[in-house]
C-alpha cells in the first residue's frame, strides 16, 4: 500500500515508527525516508519513535487525552485536566497531566505539554475510568472523585489541617463547583485515603461531603 493512503487511513491516530515502517519496504532507506516527511511536515514527530499524520492527511482532531496515554505509560489523565475535564472548576485547562507508576517526565509536543507524575503503586489503581473518543479509540483519566484526590496529595506544599481550611482551598484556590461534590462516590475516597500518605487530608474531604 502507498505510504500517503496509509497515512489517509490513519487520519488522526498516532503510530509507532516500527508499525510506518512496514509500509515503506520499497524504499532504500525507509528511516531517511521518514526523516524527510517529518521535515516537510507530512509526519509530525511526537517523541522518539511516535508519530501522527500531518495535517494534510488528518480529517479529525488528534485526541489530546488518547497522546497522554500514548506518550508515557502506564498512565491515566489526572488533577487540573480531568478536573476541568468533568465541569468541577470553571478554568479550561490546557496542560495535560497524569499520574504514572514510572518517574516524573514532561513532554513539549507540538500539540501541547505533557506532565506525568510518580503515583505510589497502592494508589495507582484506584479509581480509573475508561472514555471513548468518537472513533474507536478510547482513554484512561481519573474519576471525578481520584482526580480531587490526586490533586489533594501530589501538589506540592500543600498543608490542611481543619475542615475549614480544606473548605478554603476547594472554594478559593481551586474554585470547585462544591455542589458536585454531592455526586461522589465516597467509597473511592475511603480507599485512596488508606493509599495515601496525606489521609488526613482525603479523611476531611471524606468527612467534609459526608
Amino acid at each position: 500500500m502507498d505510504f500517503r493512503k496509509k497515512l489517509k487511513q490513519l487520519n488522526a491516530m498516532p503510530f509507532t515508527h516500527a508499525h510506518f515502517l512496514s509500509y515503506l519496504g520499497a524504499y532504500k532507506d525507509p528511516n531517511n525516508k521518514i526523516k524527510q516527511l517529518v521535515d516537510k511536515g507530512e509526519l509530525i514527530r511526537l517523541k522518539r519513535g511516535l508519530y501522527v499524520a500531518g495535517d494534510l492527511y488528518r480529517n479529525d482532531e488528534l485526541s489530546l487525552e488518547l497522546l497522554a496515554n500514548l506518550l508515557y505509560g502506564p498512565s491515566y489523565i489526572s488533577m487540573d485536566y480531568a478536573l476541568s475535564f468533568y465541569g468541577l472548576i470553571p478554568e479550561r485547562v490546557y496542560e495535560i497531566t497524569s499520574m504514572t507508576t514510572k518517574l516524573h517526565k514532561e513532554y513539549e509536543t507540538p500539540f501541547g505539554r505533557y506532565t506525568y507524575i510518580k503515583s505510589s503503586k497502592c494508589l495507582y489503581p484506584i479509581g480509573i475510568t475508561f472514555v471513548q473518543n468518537s472513533d474507536t479509540s478510547a482513554f484512561m483519566i481519573a474519576t471525578k472523585e481520584k482526580a480531587l484526590c490526586d490533586k489533594l496529595v501530589y501538589t506540592k506544599n500543600l498543608q490542611i489541617t481543619s475542615l475549614k481550611g480544606l473548605r478554603a482551598y476547594l472554594e478559593e484556590d481551586l474554585r470547585l463547583d462544591m455542589d458536585l461534590l454531592q455526586e461522589f462516590d465516597l467509597e473511592i475516597l475511603l480507599a485512596c485515603a488508606e493509599c495515601s500518605r496525606k489521609a488526613s487530608i482525603l479523611e476531611k474531604l471524606h468527612k467534609l461531603i459526608a
